[in-house]
């Protein structure tokens, strides 16, 4: 009985385990069907997505002559006084070039750089991606970190942005993420079902960044070589083509040799796979790309910069289109300015100095040939520019005010004053007492020895009795814009100028009394048309002072060169004439002085106010000054128009004994009205 039991308990549990083991099978078939369905699915849905996603992308995107300008705003290209591009601003672009008339040369290194399979695949290459997973994740970094496998088709896709380009820069579109990589794949496919291989190309040359503001190569070509991406040779379009992997690092205006090396694996990579003849190879490794010769030079930024703030920002700064501006930068005067000061630096300065210096350099109608606004000038844009955004005293490089209102006023050069400590008093009963140099007084002295030995007492003497705010008033006709007091110590410089206000204003003198503005522009241009936009309106300026009165300043400051305090600028059988200027304390020390040709106003000082050991404006500025003009005259210049020993006689005697000065509003008008009125008025 327990037999029979025992016997049933078995079979009933065999039963049981085959029904458990049927069951089990049952749902794992079940499992499966269901995971294949599911599966089924969701390829069927992936593919629904990524055919969607194809078409979509397909509709979305508009003309190709339309996705080849990618910048969101347009550029600046700077072109000197002959003619040739001497800097840019913006991003730089040209749309001429396109795949079919690009040089063949510059298709090949693109192609061997890039994608050796671009004229094969349909716009992704797998075993791109995945050769480039494999070599992130063997070299530690993530598996998008670093290679990205990108067919060109691809790379257009990042450069489009995915459409999605609204307010994005390109790194930011460039950037690489799992969901990025995915959206690249039905994006490229659509480029390639929707355009030819030879536009998608073309997209390419023209929207991918080349470094130096440079967008496309086209732009690049120009930028760098100063010819067309049509004419490159094979050196040349190794090198354009090695700036798609870093084009900062890589840009030959950042670090020529490094590009040249760069460039080397390139045109090896174009031989191995046959774009390239021995012969070719041997000759482009031997003769390496160089840069234009202005492309090369690291000159002119700070007067582009100052142009650029000079022009209408809708055409400059926030321009849409691509302009050209027509300057009068002259690269000879720019590149005399930079040796004259290496020079003098390097003999007479210590070697680890922070002195800072800024030069501008003039002609006699404003049009302004040169400008260094410091020392350690290099081609980048927005650095401070010393010449025109930095006020300094002046010094005594402002007394020509003082000395020409008085002219205006009557005096004489001839005018005898004597050379003493004199106190002033001001409203509030302080006490001013202005010193000479050194302490040394020069007793009778007429105003030109005054001058030119720039005699401290004499000045605010005069500046007292022609009155301050008249000498103001004259400044500021004659161009000085920054703000000026109206007190004794303007007379010796104590209000903050601008070297190229200083220096304009001197421009005024040979102008025989008409001010001079700077300008540093003829005209500004679209580029692609050639159609001007603006013109520069540099008209006559308005009179500031008399003709006399200019003549009669002029022939003061040829004393200062030849007897006075500008020794140092003196020139051998040159008409010379201008003025040197320390501030107080020595902070700063200027000379500004002119021929016939040119004005040149010189600034050495600190940035931070520490006052100059042993440099005033009479040695360090004043050697840089005769340099510069031993270097940009290429013959002696012709006379200055100073003052007729006739009249300079009748100016004596007009001075010889005391009259009451003129009236403030006397001060303009023809010089002999002036002279009838001032001795009638007995």
């Amino acid at each position: 009985m327990s037999k029979n039991k025992s016997g049933n308990v078995k079979r009933s549990s065999t039963k049981l385990y085959k029904k458990g083991i049927n069951l089990g099978s049952l749902i794992l078939k079940l499992s499966s069907k269901i995971l294949a369905w599911i599966f089924i699915r969701l390829v069927i849905m992936f593919f629904c997505i990524f055919l969607t996603s194809i078409i979509y992308f397909y509709y979305k995107l508009p003309p190709y002559e339309d996705l080849l300008d990618g910048r969101e705003r347009g550029s600046v290209t700077l072109l000197d006084r002959n003619n040739e591009n001497f800097a840019w601003r913006g991003d730089q672009f040209d749309r001429s070039l396109t795949s079919e008339n690009a040089n063949k040369n510059l298709i090949n290194a693109i192609i061997a750089t890039e994608d050796r399979g671009f004229y094969k695949h349909f716009g992704v290459s797998i075993r791109g991606i995945l050769g480039a997973i494999r070599i992130n994740l063997l070299e530690g970094r993530g598996p998008f970190s670093g290679h990205g496998g990108s067919t060109i088709t691809q790379q257009v896709a990042k450069l489009l942005c995915l459409l999605n380009e609204k307010n994005k820069s390109e790194s930011e579109c460039r950037k690489r993420s799992l969901t990025r990589k995915i959206l690249e794949v039905p994006f490229a496919l659509a480029l390639e079902i929707k355009f030819t291989k030879s536009n998608i190309l073309s997209i390419y040359l023209n929207r991918v960044y080349l470094g130096a503001g440079a967008t496309g190569f086209e732009a690049a070509s120009q930028r760098y070589f100063n010819k067309s991406a049509k004419n490159v040779n094979v050196s040349e379009a190794a090198m354009l083509a090695s700036l798609l992997s870093a084009p900062s690092r890589y840009a030959p205006t950042s670090n020529l040799k490094r590009a040249q090396n760069r460039s080397k694996i390139v045109i090896r990579s174009m031989a191995n796979q046959n774009f390239l003849t021995k012969s070719q190879v041997d000759l482009a490794l031997k003769q390496p790309a160089n840069l234009s010769k202005n492309a090369n030079l690291a000159i002119g930024s700070h007067f582009a910069d100052w142009v650029m703030s000079q022009a209408p920002n809708s055409l400059t700064l926030n321009t849409t289109e691509d302009i050209l501006i027509s300057t009068t930068f002259d690269p000879e005067v720019q590149i005399a300015v930079h040796e004259s000061i290496s020079k003098v630096f390097k003999t007479k300065i210590k070697k680890d100095s922070r002195a800072e210096v800024a030069v501008v350099v003039m002609r006699p109608n404003g049009e302004v040939v040169a400008m260094l606004g410091g020392r350690n000038s290099q081609n980048l844009t927005g650095q401070f520019n010393r010449a025109t955004q930095s006020l300094r005293q002046p010094g005594s490089a402002f007394k020509p005010f003082v000395y020409v209102t008085a002219l205006e006023f009557g005096y004489s050069p001839n005018f005898m004053i004597k050379d003493k400590r004199v106190e002033f008093q001001d409203s509030i009963s302080r006490v001013y007492t202005p010193k000479n140099y050194r302490d040394q007084y020069f007793g009778n002295i007429s105003l030109t020895e005054a001058l030119a030995k720039s005699a401290n007492s004499v000045a605010v003497q005069l500046a007292s009795k022609v009155g301050p705010e008249n000498v103001k008033e004259i400044a500021q006709k004659l161009g000085i814009k920054s703000r000026i007091g109206s007190n004794l110590a303007i007379a010796l410089g104590s209000s903050e100028v601008s070297l190229i206000d200083l220096t304009s204003s001197y421009a005024g003198f040979l102008n025989l009394g008409r001010r001079v503005d700077p300008v540093g522009w003829y005209d500004l241009r679209l580029r692609d048309s050639n159609e001007i936009l603006m013109k520069s309106q540099n008209l006559p300026g308005v009179r500031a002072i008399s003709v006399h009165s200019s003549r009669a300043l002029i022939t003061m400051l040829r004393q200062v060169i030849l007897s006075g305090t500008g020794g140092d600028a003196q020139i051998l059988d040159w008409d010379i004439a201008g003025k040197t200027g320390t501030s107080q304390n020595s902070k700063d020390a200027w000379f500004v002085g002119f021929t016939s040709k040119y004005i040149t106003g010189v600034w050495v000082g600190y940035d931070d106010n520490t006052p100059l050991k042993g440099v005033t404006g009479g040695n360090i500025p004043a050697q840089i000054w005769k340099r510069i003009m031993l270097e940009i005259h290429k013959e002696q210049p012709d006379s200055l128009p100073i003052i007729k020993s006739d009249t300079f006689n009748q100016f004596f005697s007009l001075n010889s004994h005391e009259k009451p000065f003129l009236k403030k509003e006397e001060i303009s008008g023809n010089f002999l009205e002036r002279m009838l009125k001032f001795f009638s008025s007995d």
